[in-house]
């Protein structure tokens, strides 16, 4: 394999090989096509069972090389508990520069790292290893995290300080356009707001490039999650006759072009990847798994997802002791952090004790100090239903918690796409499977990296 200086390695979670196909066939992603059409193209396989498809579990397996049964991190937001080097330990110890934009559920040894980290939005305990990131991470967190929160408002001073560091960190003028016109379209219709999750992109693109440039580090990483949110929402609008359920002709109108409107923004990024990149460096592009459409509920009413209007309202209303900070993550679930890890085997026993008709409510895995939880009912409820603990009431079911985004249409695959165009690579399609255990090798083989590990 050809060698560069530098690697950028474009991380776009879940993208779909049939869906990558089919959409740069109809012409619908150039980008996507000439970074294709220089790469060495591979399928990987995450080598996991169906409940261990996450893709905080397949990340950590890109990073490292390590399957899910050695690296041992199964929640989004663990990544702090990873034991082993990833790809910017490894180089770190080279004297190699990494610039880590947003990859998922990591974590780094801050007196060893070389270069900047900036963790996903669900990070629960790593925070950026720069401060300056802070009111950037701070603020796409609170958005990334409570976005189906309709009463959640972010105070004046975060806003401020995130405008504040944009300003200074390559805010570019094509963004400020797209968030004008956005916020023009929502108001000549409401059912435009979908298409936010899309502005965050341009938010970390700018924000990538200028760090980029002043840091010119050795490898970097460029995380994305809108296309993979998008495919969870809205595949059965984009093929409904794959579904029981299907939706009605308005929100097809709207919908239809949601999960193709995800690919389309992010063959914008691959455009300015490529016109960033010289003759030594390679562009990779990985995805880690995929997804398919997700009928298996749809007989049942469909996949829904319950959160709480307000963390510190569910603690107080449900009497929840001994907790000290609660973070949470994807969909319905968080972290509730305990002062101590009597404090959470208390919990854990106290939150096994709440039904809701019959039915438990709480998710609970507990490691330590640390219960990982959430709401574990996925169906439709009626709006009297109430929460009891034993014989007794403790609370309405609608005012602690509330139904989250829309029915589940999208459910993980074991495929990814793996890319990688070095200057003078041409094009060729592997016909076997990549294990994806061997994506951090072939990442760092085409960098001047003696040994891998």
């Amino acid at each position: 394999m050809n060698k560069s200086k530098r690697v950028i390695m474009l991380e776009f979670n879940e993208l779909c090989p049939p869906l990558m196909d089919k959409f740069i066939a109809e012409g619908h992603l150039p980008h996507f096509k000439q970074l294709r059409d220089a790469s060495e193209c591979f399928i990987t396989d995450a080598g996991e069972e169906v409940k261990n498809l996450e893709p905080w579990i397949q990340w950590i397996t890109v990073h490292t090389g390590l399957s899910y049964k050695e690296h041992g991190i199964f929640n989004l937001g663990d990544g702090r508990e990873l034991a082993s080097d990833s790809i910017w330990d490894v180089l770190s110890k080279k004297q190699m520069k990494s610039w880590v934009c947003g990859s998922m559920n990591v974590n780094y040894d801050a007196k060893k790292l070389r270069g900047i980290v900036l963790p996903d939005p669900w990070s629960k305990d790593v925070e950026p290893s720069d401060d300056a990131f802070k009111p950037y991470f701070n603020f796409v967190r609170a958005n990334v995290q409570e976005h189906t929160n309709e009463t959640f408002k972010l105070g004046l001073k975060e806003k401020l300080s995130f405008l504040m560091f944009m300003a200074t960190h390559g805010l570019s003028y094509q963004t400020v356009k797209a968030i004008i016109q956005q916020l023009l379209n929502e108001r000549k219709d409401s059912n435009e707001g979908w298409k936010r999750a899309t502005i965050l992109d341009r938010l970390q693109w700018d924000v990538f490039k200028h760090t980029y440039k002043k840091e010119k580090p050795d490898f970097s990483t460029f995380f994305l999650n809108s296309a993979a949110h998008f495919q969870h929402k809205y595949w059965r609008h984009m093929e409904p006759e794959k579904f029981v359920m299907k939706p009605d002709s308005s929100e097809l109108s709207i919908y239809g072009n949601a999960v193709l409107y995800a690919y389309q923004s992010l063959d914008h990024v691959v455009k300015e990847a490529l016109a960033m990149r010289d003759d030594e460096t390679a562009i990779v592009m990985c995805t880690a798994l995929s997804q398919q459409p997700y009928t298996k509920a749809d007989a049942e009413g469909g996949k829904l997802f319950y959160r709480p209007h307000d963390f510190n309202q569910l603690l107080s209303e449900l009497q929840l002791p001994g907790v000290v900070k609660v973070s949470p993550v994807m969909s319905e679930e968080y972290h509730l952090v305990c002062e101590s890890e009597a404090a959470a085997e208390m919990l854990e026993a106290e939150l096994a004790e709440f039904t809701v008709a019959g039915e438990s409510l709480f998710l609970i895995r507990r490691e330590g100090s640390d219960v990982f939880s959430g709401c574990c009912i996925h169906h439709d409820l009626d709006r009297g239903t109430d929460i009891e603990r034993g014989d007794q009431k403790a609370a309405g079911f609608y005012d602690i918690f509330y139904q989250a985004d829309s029915i589940k249409s999208g459910m993980h695959h074991p495929d990814g796409l793996f890319w990688i165009s070095t200057p003078k690579a041409h094009h060729k399609v592997h016909k076997e499977k990549l294990p994806l255990t061997s994506v951090m090798s072939k990442v760092l083989n085409v960098l001047p990296v003696e040994t891998a590990r």
